[in-house]
């Protein structure tokens, strides 16, 4: 009875602190739905599309990089839910890849973009000198299997932008 009240209260406590769980899902909703590309860079990082092909060998070796050098999984967590170790404390929370809302909204060259270069306002930071272009689009193709999609990303208009034709940005 005791453990019951306990939980009960701290149940609630959650609850006044942080709204209400509808509350919350409209929130994740509403971060989704922004863009994490600097506003001057948007049509550049929508303009690029990767180089890579879809398969299952690059999905593996995605895998590799999101657990091994690139760390993602400290954040975005085993199964891309954005519950990893190093989540606890971000605000905004790390993105969810398990959701098909997010490949929906963003572009896959947005994606590769804030692996690149980091959010400015978020806890990602840059991995583009940790990981090479290629890496990054490896990377991009296990994230967005948690979902269940294909490679290719959506996010609307496709603007101009400055790249090599090879999915690569130029600076």
């Amino acid at each position: 009875m005791r453990q019951t009240v306990q939980w009960t209260s701290g149940f609630v406590l959650a609850l006044a602190v942080s709204g209400s769980p509808v509350a919350a899902q409209e929130h994740g909703h509403q971060q989704m739905m922004m863009p994490r590309v600097p506003a001057d860079k948007l049509a550049e990082a929508k303009a690029l599309k990767s180089p890579l092909p879809s398969s299952p060998e690059t999905v593996e070796k995605g895998k590799t990089i999101y657990e091994g050098k690139g760390t993602c999984i400290n954040c975005h967590g085993v199964s891309g839910r954005g519950d990893g170790p190093g989540a606890a404390t971000l605000n905004p929370p790390p993105r969810v890849f398990r959701s098909h809302g997010f490949w929906k909204h963003r572009a896959e060259g947005e994606i590769f973009w804030v692996i690149k270069y980091g959010s400015p306002g978020t806890g990602m930071i840059p991995f583009g000198g940790m990981l090479s272009d290629e890496e990054i689009w490896t990377v991009m193709q296990y994230e967005q299997s948690f979902s269940g999609g294909s490679h290719g990303g959506g996010g609307g208009p496709q603007g101009g932008g400055r790249h090599n034709g090879r999915g690569m940005m130029k600076h």
